[in-house]
């Protein structure tokens, strides 16, 4: 189904962006795990509309309502379900884009694909609204993996032409890792940081938008997760974080440089420490052949320019099959980037606890 990931560990998310609400059923959670709302309640926050003057003014409280599968404050092995209510929505904002589509937005497609009946308001179930209920799963997957110590962390790698520090590869450490996440910025360098804010205070100003970059990692894995050809760590978080709004792009350690690159200058050579087999380096991202290596597996999205802007833009009328000029109202995003960085997160921590939870079961994990 369109809106559902995992193999051991099922996630469905459901909802639209002006409807009563948004939600998940996560299936298939061990029984017995505790979870602390409140630091989960911390996670969510991160990515809350309104909570930073950068983002969109929509304002929601993003507390999920657990409906089932959690009680006395641990999971109990059954489906979980939850919802988030919605409660800041201005619908007449969107009306008339069922006629005259936004560019690069999905009312043309969702008009093709669904013939006129699915609920748009908003962007409805393709907008980033739904980022919310992944933060949720994602939240609760990194309290689990992190007891495995397991830990996932990301920060805006650039937006625009603006770029930060990259993460260290091989030698990353869980206070460098998750710093950004704790910083009302989330970058490395404040220096940078700042610049980004500037780019993202002017494009706004013009009443347009830029794109962004996220750099995240996950530390602490095992080695021997994953499968080759269709099923590798880097076949399933890339299909999951393509299920992000506005992601346009996912690579892994060296990524689209290693197209530049020679063998002699990409390969990892293995080398010894401490008794274990690891890697001098880490252009790999931490995996070979869909399986990971036991270094941090490291890699970027990249996110295209929130399409709702306030300059006019050309499109068509479907009613009178003509172009006609269009202005976009409403609250939105200059940069989803900035948003993004812990939904980011909450995606790879699914997957990840997912493929942790295979490895367990198969048993063909190890630390060679």
């Amino acid at each position: 189904m369109s809106s559902e990931i995992g193999n051991m560990l099922h996630l469905s998310v459901f909802g639209e962006s002006h409807g009563r609400g948004v939600g998940a059923v996560i299936d298939g959670l061990p029984a017995g795990e505790p979870i602390d709302l409140d630091e989960l309640q911390r996670f969510c926050d991160r990515r809350r509309p309104g909570s930073s003057h950068l983002a969109t003014a929509r304002c929601e409280t993003d507390v999920p309502e657990f409906v089932s599968g959690l009680h006395a404050g641990a999971t109990t092995g059954f489906p979980l379900c939850f919802l988030i209510r919605n409660a800041d929505v201005r619908s007449g904002d969107y009306a008339g884009f069922t006629d005259t589509p936004r560019p690069s937005h999905a009312d043309f497609t969702a008009a093709v694909r669904y013939g006129g009946h699915a609920d748009m308001r908003g962007s409805g179930h393709f907008s980033g609204r739904l980022t919310a209920p992944l933060c949720v799963a994602g939240g609760i997957a990194r309290q689990l993996l992190a007891r495995r110590g397991v830990l996932v962390g990301a920060h805006l790698r650039a937006v625009g032409d603006v770029e930060d520090k990259p993460f260290d590869s091989r030698h990353l450490d869980g206070r460098e890792l998750t710093a950004p996440g704790e910083r009302s910025f989330p970058v490395i360098s404040e220096e940078a940081g700042r610049r980004m804010q500037e780019l993202i205070e002017r494009v706004r100003a013009e009443g347009d938008s830029v794109g962004a970059r996220v750099e995240c990692a996950v530390t602490g894995l095992p080695t021997g997760l994953g499968s080759p050809m269709f099923d590798g760590v880097e076949n399933r978080l890339a299909a999951a974080l393509f299920g992000i709004p506005a992601v346009k792009g996912v690579s892994f350690g060296a990524g689209f440089d290693a197209s530049r690159m020679r063998g002699s200058e990409h390969n990892d050579p293995f080398v010894m420490c401490d008794g274990r087999v690891t890697c001098s380096k880490n252009d790999a991202g931490g995996v070979l052949g869909g399986i990971t290596t036991g270094m941090p597996v490291v890699f970027e999205v990249a996110f295209k320019p929130t399409p709702s802007i306030g300059m006019p833009q050309r499109t068509v009328s479907l009613s009178m099959g003509r172009e006609v000029d269009l202005e976009i109202q409403g609250r939105h995003d200059p940069c989803v980037g900035l948003r993004a960085v812990p939904v980011c997160e909450a995606v790879a921590a699914f997957v990840m606890l997912d493929l942790m939870m295979e490895g367990d079961a198969n048993g063909t994990v190890r630390n060679p």
